[in-house]
């Protein structure tokens, strides 16, 4: 058993039933240890949740930073960080799910020390519509409330993607990317 299995077996727990609807037990069961057993590797659900919620933003800023990297103008920066958010979103659903829904469930002293990690990731977003507004490519006045927007939209993905659905992460991704882009507007 190693803590990789218990963090992975963790997020399922919690996807399934919500970080204050699980228990120690709950987990410990999912792995086939005893209850006891599990505390030799880790100290507490708040530290299991952490771990999970900066393994999420690991995997997700690691794709922005590829992204960001590349030498393209930034409508197309756009569309590459899109699908990699909702590929490593939809490739790591549990996970992604506990990143999503339950960061709120840390406590005061472990929510400070993740704040950081999150505001970081963001700030990639953003630094990404502030090159699009200075190269002219977009025409954006108010780059944070973009960007939560941005975020809200994929974020939401989640609740309703089905890995058996009729499209992609990279197809759902290109669609949003060109609502984003080009509005919903007819144009004339």
């Amino acid at each position: 058993m190693t803590r990789d299995d218990i963090l992975v077996a963790a997020a399922q727990v919690f996807r399934q039933k919500g970080f204050h609807g699980a228990s120690m037990a709950d987990i410990a069961e999912a792995v086939n240890l005893q209850k006891a057993s599990l505390y030799h590797h880790v100290a507490s659900k708040q530290e299991i949740l952490l771990e999970l919620l900066d393994r999420a933003l690991q995997m997700l800023t690691e794709g922005m930073s590829a992204v960001m990297a590349r030498d393209v103008p930034a409508d197309e920066k756009l569309r590459l960080a899109m699908r990699s958010y909702l590929q490593v979103m939809t490739d790591n659903l549990d996970v992604t799910a506990v990143l999503l829904m339950e960061h709120r469930s840390l406590n005061d002293e472990l929510h400070t020390r993740h704040i950081p990690i999150r505001d970081h990731f963001e700030e990639m977003w953003r630094d990404l519509i502030r090159e699009g507004n200075q190269t002219g490519i977009f025409e954006c006045p108010d780059v944070p409330m973009t960007v939560r927007g941005l975020l809200g939209v994929l974020n939401w993905t989640i609740t309703w993607y089905r890995l058996d659905g009729a499209l992609s992460p990279e197809q759902i991704a290109d669609h949003f990317s060109e609502m984003f882009l080009k509005g919903i507007r007819r144009n004339s």
